[in-house]
């Protein structure tokens, strides 16, 4: 008959109270993190929301595309993880705290920015817990990597959004920013990765657009 362990006098409060302390210190950092992506609002984007005469930002924008990803969804591939996809457009901006955001049709811009804008989601994301922050830097990782089904997806509706805003505001940030129909036609094509049927749609709104 084997004895039962005897634990110490005091070692299960002194567990129970290590336990806590560490929620605490877990807890403490997601605060801390929440109050970062405070920042994301002060990160101006080019496009005016409907009716304002200010540009949005880039908070605004995260959670605009999150939610018509959720309206679209039954547009994308079938079985598509629609949670995942809406997790990926709260987080795919973030970095831009760091890098600021950088104009769609700026190339040279957009390819500058991406060593800052890395380094940016890393510091913020480091912020969490190392199980969240792994969470979320491989939901902004396969984002930016374009490959899922899910990521697809939200690249396509992440394009779709300022696409609608142009539409139905005058063409604003295209004119101010001297963005030719063809140029939008060309860059925004791979919404067709995501949805046919959404890029077929869109892509008919601007040539009705700039008739």
């Amino acid at each position: 008959m084997t004895a039962a362990k005897i634990q110490p006098p005091g070692a299960e409060r002194r567990s129970a109270n290590t336990k806590n302390k560490t929620m605490k210190d877990e807890l403490e950092k997601c605060f801390g993190f929440i109050l970062e992506l405070e920042k994301l609002k002060a990160v101006t984007r080019r496009t005016k929301p409907l009716g304002l005469d200010r540009y949005e930002n880039s908070a605004e924008h995260s959670w605009q595309t999150a939610l018509l990803a959720l309206v679209l969804a039954r547009f994308g591939a079938e079985n598509l993880d629609v949670e995942r996809v809406v997790k990926m457009l709260l987080v795919h901006d973030v970095g831009e705290i760091d890098a600021d955001d950088v104009f769609f049709f700026d190339e040279a811009g957009r390819a500058a920015a991406k060593e800052k804008e890395l380094a940016g989601i890393r510091r913020i994301f480091g912020l969490l817990p190392d199980e969240q922050a792994a969470e979320l830097f491989a939901l902004w990782n396969e984002f930016e990597n374009g490959t899922s089904s899910e990521a697809k997806f939200a690249r396509a509706v992440d394009r779709v959004m300022p696409i609608l805003q142009n539409i139905h505001n005058g063409r604003q940030s295209w004119t101010e920013n001297g963005v030719t129909k063809e140029q939008i036609l060309t860059k925004t094509a791979y919404i067709a990765d995501g949805s046919r049927l959404l890029w077929e749609t869109i892509a008919a709104e601007i040539e009705r657009a700039f008739e």
